[in-house]
């Protein structure tokens, strides 16, 4: 059975294009992968906790010498590597907020980058445990970002490559929503593209 974790991670629930694309991202998926087992979080609904001084020392302590009040800390950190560790394909969420990403993204990467869980160190430097999953990202973007002028001012797709491949997923896929506050017109066109796009990415 595949394992489909879903990430919204829009504070914008009410109009939000990116979480409408994920659910279509899922529909699509359902329809080609009728025994679908499919993980939402939706990081816009229920935020994850910035780490405190408590939950980073916890993150360093032996799972052997840790506290019960230090693993009640981790807890929700615990849940999120696992989610990911078990899903063999990930769609995910992305509106740029600022050329990035937004805060509640960031703040998830922040609780699964975690050294023995997500990556080890070596010799040669980080290595990530992550790897043999898919990974689709929906960006949502106001304007467009993937190439011409403004591409220098994207740091959203960069970011995302960077903490992917440190924790070891090289399979990831880009759709791009651009232009969508330039009007209906624009809005309604980077929508449809994604809508093809996903229908592409999730055969």
């Amino acid at each position: 059975m595949t394992t489909l974790l879903a990430l919204s991670s829009s504070p914008n629930l009410s109009t939000s294009i990116s979480n409408q694309l994920v659910s279509s991202y899922i529909e699509e998926m359902k329809k080609k992968n009728p025994d679908l087992q499919v993980i939402e979080r939706d990081l816009g609904r229920d935020p994850v906790p910035h780490l405190d001084e408590a939950v980073i020392q916890t993150f360093y302590t032996p799972d052997d010498q840790l506290s019960e009040e230090q693993k009640k800390l981790i807890e929700l950190s615990n849940s999120l590597v696992e989610e990911l560790k078990n899903a063999d394909h990930v769609v995910m969420g992305s509106p740029m907020h600022n050329f990035g990403i937004t805060s509640h993204l960031k703040t998830y990467f922040d609780h699964i980058a975690r050294v023995g869980k997500t990556f080890i160190y070596t010799d040669e430097g980080p290595k990530g445990l992550l790897g043999n999953k898919k990974v689709d990202v929906i960006v949502t973007r106001g304007g467009f970002y993937s190439s011409g002028p403004a591409n220098v001012m994207d740091q959203q797709e960069p970011y995302l490559r960077t903490m992917f491949k440190f924790l070891g997923i090289t399979d990831v896929n880009f759709l791009y929503a651009e232009g969508t506050t330039l009007g209906d017109e624009s809005k309604d066109k980077a929508i449809e593209t994604v809508k093809r796009d996903i229908s592409k990415a999730a055969a």
